[in-house]
């Protein structure tokens, strides 16, 4: 990798993080790199310092993981995750114990590679076009009933044609990374990290389609809300409220114009192995 200028960012609510950005920073500036850090930072207020720079080091779990890919995607800046999260999925390095380990593989093994990762994009508009809100997702778009125990209603229109009317807890939209969060959690597929394909999960559905569909990357798909509705959706965009949305409003998502990049360290086959170590934790592999 032609490494120069690196930023390292810690989580932003995780104070056990700053001191690992700190000694990450360090390590890299005492192989001469010039180096960045933010402990507190919202994707817009990071964007001129990721535009000048050739690696993100983010480290967290997969939430940090997410914001920090959005943003870095903008310009074509890859992401390496150290894991101080939960589960840790879209991280690469295992622990901050491991960092060292990692720094040395980075600057000198031929075979770091970087991951190509689909995104999709979301444009959330009132019934009279005014647009609410915009976002790019890495994981997912999600349509949720909200605060209300019942369900919503929810055409669905595929490249302009009406496909079905969900009756559900909610509506996913994913990519094949989101494919094994929500989306798996809902009955969905597992789709490898390198598809480009867009997935639609409906959450817990009634007398409706229960089959997830898989679409082509060309795809969009628009949902309304029906005017009828009694509930209040709320749209998120990989686990972040983005809007409230009414009766007649709608969404439309399509593949995005950028594409989020991971470095990793492991083999190019890693994903099923990782998956399925968290899937199958006391499976062990055979002899």
């Amino acid at each position: 990798m032609d490494l120069k200028r690196i930023g390292v960012l810690a989580h932003p609510n995780r104070p056990a993080t700053t001191p690992v950005a700190r000694r990450v920073a360090d390590s890299f500036e005492a192989h001469g790199f010039e180096t960045w850090t933010r402990a507190e930072w919202v994707e817009r207020d990071i964007l001129s310092a990721i535009s000048e720079s050739s690696l993100i080091v983010a480290i967290g779990g997969d939430g940090a993981m997410l914001r920090a890919a959005r943003a870095a995607a903008l310009y074509n800046v890859p992401v390496l995750g150290i894991n101080m999260g939960y589960l840790g999925f879209l991280t690469e390095v295992v622990n901050p114990d491991e960092w060292d380990k990692a720094l040395e593989q980075l600057l000198n093994d031929p075979d770091v590679w970087i991951e190509q990762r689909m995104m999709i994009h979301v444009e959330a508009r009132r019934e009279d076009g005014e647009l609410c809100a915009t976002s790019d997702a890495l994981n997912d778009v999600v349509l949720s009933r909200g605060d209300v125990t019942r369900i919503i209603r929810l055409p669905t229109y595929i490249d302009g044609h009406w496909t079905t009317t969900y009756n559900a807890d909610a509506l996913i939209i994913a990519t094949a990374t989101g494919s094994t969060a929500y989306a798996l959690a809902s009955g969905g597929p597992i789709l490898p990290p390198g598809l480009r394909n867009i997935l639609v999960v409906p959450v817990a559905p009634h007398l409706s389609l229960d089959r997830p569909i898989i679409l082509p990357e060309g795809a969009t798909v628009r949902v309304v809300i029906e005017a009828d509705t009694n509930v209040q959706p709320i749209l998120a965009v990989d686990g972040e409220k983005m809007c409230d949305l009414y009766a007649g409003d709608h969404i439309s998502v399509h593949a995005s114009a950028h594409t989020a990049q991971f470095v990793r360290l492991r083999d190019r086959n890693y994903f099923y192995r990782s998956l399925l170590n968290r899937l199958e934790p006391r499976v062990d592999a055979p002899k």
